[in-house]
Parts: C-alpha cells; sequence; structure tokens
C-alpha cells in the first residue's frame, strides 16, 4: 500500500487505490541516487521535474497477484497490477530472519520484491521443508518440477 508520508493513521481507506496512479508510480520507481534524503527515503519516483521520495517497510515491490500472459508464461504483478514480471518459481527465497518470501523484481527497483502474504498463502501447499533452517521451505514445487 502507498501512503502520503505524513499520513497518521495507515490503513486501506488512506492509501492510494487508483490503478492508474499506482502503475504510473511504480513504473518510474529507482533507488535513490539525488543526493536529496537518500538516507531516509531510499527509492523515488519522478514525475517530470517533480521527485517524489519513498521508504518502504521492507521492499518497494509487492508482487500482490499471479496472471498468465497470452504465451503462456506465468507473470507476478505489482504496482496496483498494471506491472508485471516473469515468475521464476526456482528464484523464490524465504528470508529466515522474518520468514518472508522474495522474488526477483526490477533492478531499478532495488532487484527483489516481497511476495504478499496472499499469494505466499496460495503458494504454501506447493513448499517443501528439507534440511536447513527450521521452518524455513527449502524446496518449492511448480508444475511439477522443483
Amino acid at each position: 500500500q502507498l501512503f502520503l508520508d505524513d499520513t497518521k493513521v495507515k490503513n486501506f481507506t488512506t492509501c492510494f487505490k487508483d490503478p492508474a496512479f499506482l502503475t504510473f508510480f511504480f513504473s518510474r520507481l529507482e533507488r535513490n541516487r539525488s543526493g536529496r534524503h537518500e538516507a531516509e527515503f531510499p527509492f523515488l519516483s519522478r514525475c517530470g521535474r517533480e521527485l517524489n521520495f519513498l521508504r518502504c517497510e521492507d521492499r518497494p515491490v509487492v508482487f500482490t497477484g499471479m496472471a498468465t500472459d497470452p504465451g503462456g508464461n506465468c507473470r507476478l504483478s505489482y504496482g496496483g497490477g498494471g506491472l508485471a514480471v516473469p515468475f521464476e518459481p526456482d528464484k523464490l527465497a524465504v528470508f529466515p530472519g522474518n520468514g518472508r518470501l522474495y522474488h526477483p523484481a526490477p533492478e531499478r527497483a532495488g532487484g527483489v520484491g516481497l511476495v504478499s502474504s496472499e499469494l505466499a498463502s496460495r503458494w504454501s501447499a506447493e513448499f517443501r521443508l528439507l534440511e536447513g533452517p527450521p521452518g524455513a521451505p527449502a524446496l518449492f514445487l511448480w508444475d511439477g518440477k522443483r
């Protein structure tokens, strides 16, 4: 969810919801190398001469949906559903420190995106636990493949 920085109560009613705006905003997302507020806001989205600074709890890209493109390839969507990357199940990774699931994202947006809890929950039946960190899935089955 995307909020104005000074929003006091952050919930569904106070976040930006317009898919066109979210697509526009996230399509311009990049690392903040502007020389301004870099420590506090590690990312920014440019709109003409305007710089929209962004900070996040974890990663700026959060994958919220999955769809199949006309060629039959699975894609993970983000940014209000208007942007997507190819789904690479072999590159899913769980960070043991927080138990969250991650997937590659566009490099300019940090290179790694967070998989939403809803998507991770949908896929949970396909995770297999093997030797390794306690509770962290070590294997993901997708389309019958490891």
